[in-house]
């Protein structure tokens, strides 16, 4: 972050929070000029700070009704075993995050799918037949008190 001024990091704090607005609503909250904030778009763009920019939808009205947490253990952990493990994971679109883990389990996943019979689908056919897996622990979200996509800055 040592290439961030107050103003970037402000900048970055409202395309957070709303990536939709345009350049002329965020140089107003910035008090700078329109190109200024272009340039400084571009910038945080290219120097990485920005990966993408995406529309958050409601997973209800898109019929998510499941979210999962399931915790992967492995046979090995050698790297051919860890890599083609998050090769073969990131292929299906119900993983929606894939982090390999410090501690008991060696991955933490978490599942988007429509039901239970649609993640029981995906287990027993899907995620469970992966040559590298041994065990699978999942974990159902009952209620979401507290979702958020942008960081602390």
């Amino acid at each position: 972050m040592m290439d961030l001024d107050e103003i970037d990091l402000k900048l970055l704090r409202l395309l957070q929070q709303d990536a939709s607005l345009s350049n002329k609503e965020l140089s107003f909250e910035l008090n700078k000029s329109i190109a200024a904030v272009h340039e400084r778009v571009r910038k945080l763009k290219r120097l990485g700070y920005i990966k993408k920019t995406v529309a958050i939808l409601d997973r209800h009205k898109i019929g998510i009704g499941l979210i999962s947490f399931s915790q992967v253990f492995l046979k090995a952990h050698t790297f051919e075993v860890l890599n083609e493990f998050e090769k073969e994971v990131a292929k299906f679109p119900e993983v929606m995050e894939c982090y390999q883990m410090a501690g008991s389990y060696d991955f933490m996943l978490r599942i988007a799918t429509k039901d239970m019979d649609a993640y029981h689908v995906f287990l027993r056919h899907r995620l469970a037949v992966l040559p590298q897996v041994n065990t699978v622990q999942t974990y159902f979200v009952l209620s979401e008190t507290k979702s958020e996509t942008a960081y602390p800055l």
